[in-house]
């Protein structure tokens, strides 16, 4: 077989680019203080009830389904062992828009949440829950039982039907929703493409240190780098942890 040698060279010149693209990016998030790997999230930060610091890689679990189209729970337990001993991820993020959390009912929420707090015990380093509703009482409801169950954080998405109109109106979602669970974790889930809100999240970070005590980052589903390198540059000591979401960029 004749070997292409124009093709080849331009193989090889495609991957020495992309070696070198990567080697940028990897060198940039570097000296923004975050860790990047081929996961959905990747963060550093710390957090206010678990003695291990939150870094390295954190899952977005999808939700495993039956054939009658019922949440399957029985194979949680397999799901958090493939992860950790397949994969060497012990931080997930349960409920989230991969895994559907908004297409659930509040019920199969809290049932997912028990079920990945019991199975990822003595496992799992971080099981995030996703809190995040249309409605703000359930929300607060979802974040009540969050810590009553003993999760090591919760998130919260921006409602994306009647939606804030300014960053002081979300702002006082957060807020609310993070009162239910005070010494638990709070992260504000960043993502406009979905949501449809275009405040950016640098915006609410000072707001959010100062008005929620439990806010420990945010987990930035978004394509804007401009404001996720702002909102780097706010975290130059690692105060709080950035979870970066966009896998294509990852």
């Amino acid at each position: 077989m004749r070997l292409d040698l124009k093709a080849e060279k331009r193989r090889r010149e495609q991957t020495r680019t992309l070696v070198e693209a990567c080697d940028r990016r990897d060198c940039l998030l570097s000296e923004m203080n975050i860790q990047v790997s081929s996961c959905s999230l990747a963060l550093p930060g710390c957090s206010m009830t678990s003695q291990k610091k939150l870094q390295g890689l954190v899952a977005a679990t999808v939700t495993p389904m039956t054939q009658d189209r019922e949440i399957n729970l029985a194979v949680i337990g397999q799901y958090v062992d493939y992860l950790v001993n397949e994969q060497g991820v012990r931080s997930v993020f349960v409920n989230g828009t991969t895994g559907e959390g908004l297409s659930l009912s509040i019920q199969e929420r809290k049932q997912l949440a028990e079920e990945w707090v019991a199975k990822g015990k003595e496992k799992l380093d971080h099981v995030i829950v996703h809190v995040g509703a249309l409605s703000l009482p359930e929300s607060k409801g979802l974040a009540k039982h969050a810590a009553e169950i003993g999760v090591d954080g919760i998130a919260v998405i921006a409602p994306s039907f009647f939606k804030q109109v300014n960053k002081d109106a979300l702002l006082a979602f957060l807020r609310d929703v993070a009162s239910e669970a005070p010494g638990i974790p709070f992260y504000y889930y960043h993502i406009p493409p979905l949501t449809g809100i275009q405040i950016n999240a640098e915006e609410l970070l000072d707001g959010m240190t100062e008005q929620i005590p439990s806010f420990q980052g945010v987990k930035f589903s978004d394509r804007n780098l401009l404001d996720f390198g702002r909102c780097a540059a706010k975290n130059s000591s690692g105060q709080f942890a950035l979870l970066y979401g966009v896998d294509e960029h990852i």
